[in-house]
């Protein structure tokens, strides 16, 4: 795994969806110690649009890999 996300990218679920929304993601990171009803309309939304999806062991660690210091449930790596 990598130690940080390179490149664009939108942090949460908010920001995952609509980045997913309006066509602009490439890659969805998934925090799989998240909350299973939080993340799975995102993962579901990402496979609807053939996304890849990452899986990362806790929120924690997707926050360290977007360079904040709180945890994650989501992150969207954005299209160049």
């Amino acid at each position: 795994m990598v130690e940080r996300l390179v490149g664009k990218k939108v942090v949460g679920l908010k920001q995952s969806i609509k980045a997913i929304k309006n066509g602009e993601a490439k890659t969805l990171y998934a925090a799989i110690d998240a909350d299973t009803k939080l993340i799975e309309p995102v993962v579901k939304l990402a496979k609807e649009n053939s996304l890849e999806i990452q899986y990362v062991n806790t929120m924690k660690d997707l926050g360290r890999l977007c360079g904040i210091d709180v945890g994650a449930a989501t992150a969207v790596l954005l299209k160049d």
